[in-house]
């Protein structure tokens, strides 16, 4: 029999009371997902459109839970026992993480399209209304006495996004001289003001808090940010950035254990459909579906140019080149 063990605070509640009770007597499915910080918002609303388009499929009433925080720290948490039906979160790697403690079929990304990826999204930047210190590109981000705010690539999904974007400008920059993108990068991250352990704390310390000149952040975050204060921020776009693909994936080891495969395989491929693609749209992801993509041509800037995890050899290639302990983030976060 499977063993789990304590879940997160945060689903303690709801998990340790196992299956449900509903009004009528008939068993309640609750389907949990785990993603990572800045989709709070986009997963609400989907949630419910989810439901509204699912449960009269469904023999059964169907709940669904979600849990937010770093993607880095998220899959560490479903490894030690949080019980997720679904994980959606912010890089591959991150899956391949559970995929090699077991919960994960090999072959996941093959199993719903575009990589399993089902919206995209890149590195920008949010800065101050007026844009005080002037801030058009990378370069920018190295200045002194410029304040830069960006997560943890050690816990951070979209911080690994954000390292691997000011690398790759760094080596266009310097054609391919790798001392000089460490000296670069080394450069930025000496100006870096706070490192949160998530996206969407960067953007509370940056935001709310008012510290920092800079964030370095997701476009679906920037986008939230503007809309949610309007007039106090401004959105700028690096000339090189990255398509940051957020991954999907059922964790196999937990839906047949929880009998709730059916459901999460319907959550996650109704993600294509373009009701949810239009969602995606709304709440600052890129739509993979191009015909919708162009739909959002007014909130995107699509002619970005923008490099691919393919062009580092594939997630695990620069996770262990990168991010894992004493590889280059560590070496230059020390310097």
């Amino acid at each position: 029999m499977k063993h789990k063990i304590a879940p997160l605070a945060a689903l303690a509640a709801v998990l340790a009371a196992g299956l449900l009770l509903s009004g009528c007597g008939s068993r309640m499915l609750t389907l949990v997902n785990v993603s990572y910080d800045p989709t709070r918002e986009f997963y609400a609303a989907y949630n419910e459109e989810f439901l509204r388009w699912y449960q009269p499929q469904c023999a059964e009433p169907l709940e669904v839970l979600p849990s937010h925080g770093g993607s880095g720290s998220q899959a560490r948490s479903v490894i030690e026992g949080v019980d997720a039906d679904v994980v959606t979160l912010a890089l591959a790697h991150d899956i391949t993480l559970i995929e090699q403690a077991g919960l994960i079929d090999p072959g996941w990304m093959d199993e719903l399209p575009e990589n399993s990826a089902p919206y995209t999204s890149t590195i920008v930047f949010l800065v101050r209304a007026g844009n005080p210190k002037h801030i058009a590109d990378w370069d920018d981000l190295t200045a002194p006495g410029v304040e830069v705010i960006t997560p943890d690539p050690k816990s951070s999904g979209g911080a690994c996004w954000n390292f691997l974007a000011a690398w790759e400008y760094a080596l266009r920059r310097y054609d391919n001289d790798e001392a000089q993108a460490r000296a670069f990068v080394s450069a930025l991250y000496g100006n870096v003001l706070v490192m949160d352990s998530g996206a969407r704390g960067a953007t509370t310390t940056f935001v709310e808090n008012g510290q920092g000149d800079v964030l370095i952040a997701w476009e679906n975050e920037a986008l939230v940010s503007l809309r949610e204060y309007p007039g106090e921020f401004e959105l700028v776009t690096p000339s090189v950035s990255i398509k940051a693909e957020p991954s999907v994936a059922v964790v196999d080891e937990n839906v047949d254990y929880n009998g709730t495969r059916e459901a999460a395989q319907a959550y996650l491929e109704h993600l294509y459909s373009d009701e949810a693609q239009r969602l995606a749209g709304q709440y600052g992801y890129r739509p993979t579906d191009p015909d919708i993509l162009a739909e959002f041509s007014d909130t995107f800037d699509l002619n970005v140019q923008l490099c691919c995890i393919d062009d580092f050899g594939g997630w695990d290639q620069a996770y262990a080149d990168f991010f894992a302990d004493d590889a280059i983030f560590d070496q230059i976060y020390r310097g």
